[in-house]
């Protein structure tokens, strides 16, 4: 029975789909035969032998301009069509943006794992957001500390966009953190801190725009002399951890302070 042979330099299912798509408009059956990985000539040379034999055409999305050309003119003299996908899309996009493609098999791919990989460390993120589901905490690529609104949730959620499964742990006054944050290893921790003056600032713009008044609303929440006492008992907690390094928050930016925490965590991580 004739075949279609679809020929990739990756998992070819790409061209797998499309061929799927296109079948969908015949009421008819038609076998569907998959080469992944095929990098050289000797493999393209071998699948035309074969579909010369046995019958059937070949549908591609080589990206080596080398073997499309190949199997383009082995296909001519062994009487084998092909249809190539990629290779006019290649080019007309060539034209478009004035530069060449990098002619590497499974970027598609790779695109693929990156964007379920940053879904995956957004969900993460989320789940263990202030303080939440602490027995995962060894999961994390990154584990932030410090005390409410030094903005440990805004870079917890900037960091998980670019692929990083980040939990962050609040240190309030007088309550000792889960025993598991000290189970982590500790080139993963990172401890925020601010003034407690701008921390102050922070927490009255928090209750404004829950549609509170900070004059009357959660008065200890805002103090200054109880937010010294709690930045205080913050880093009585992260002495307890002397390799946690402290990134100072104040008057940062949440892009600022993400890309620090990155280049501590990177740095760590080769010691």
């Amino acid at each position: 029975m004739t075949a279609i042979h679809v020929v990739s330099d990756a998992t070819g299912a790409t061209a797998h789909q499309v061929v799927q798509a296109a079948l969908a408009q015949f009421d008819q059956e038609i076998e569907i035969q998959v080469h992944p990985n095929v990098t050289t000539s000797d493999q393209v040379q071998a699948i035309i032998a074969e579909v010369a034999e046995y019958g059937g055409f070949i549908v591609h999305t080589l990206v080596s301009p080398e073997l499309r050309d190949f199997l383009w003119s082995q296909g001519r003299a062994y009487g084998v069509h092909s249809i190539d996908l990629m290779g006019p899309l290649l080019t007309r996009l060539t034209l478009l943006l004035d530069t060449q493609p990098r002619a590497q098999p499974g970027q598609a791919r790779q695109l693929e794992e990156n964007y379920y990989r940053r879904i995956e460390a957004i969900e993460f993120t989320v789940r263990h957001d202030d303080g939440r589901n602490p027995a995962d905490l060894p999961r994390a690529d990154i584990v932030l500390v410090g005390v409410s609104r030094t903005s440990k949730t805004p870079v917890s959620m900037y960091l998980s966009y670019q692929g990083w499964r980040v939990a962050n742990v609040p240190i309030a006054l007088g309550v000792q953190p889960p025993r598991q944050l000290f189970e982590v290893d500790p080139r993963k921790v990172v401890a925020l801190t601010v003034r407690p003056e701008r921390l102050a600032v922070h927490r009255a713009a928090r209750l404004k725009s829950l549609g509170l008044d900070p004059a009357t609303q959660e008065v200890m929440y805002i103090d200054v002399d109880h937010i010294r006492q709690e930045l205080a008992y913050s880093h009585e907690i992260i002495q307890q951890a002397p390799a946690w390094p402290i990134i100072d928050v104040t008057s940062k930016p949440v892009e600022e302070t993400a890309s620090e925490v990155v280049s501590l965590i990177k740095q760590r991580s080769e010691q």
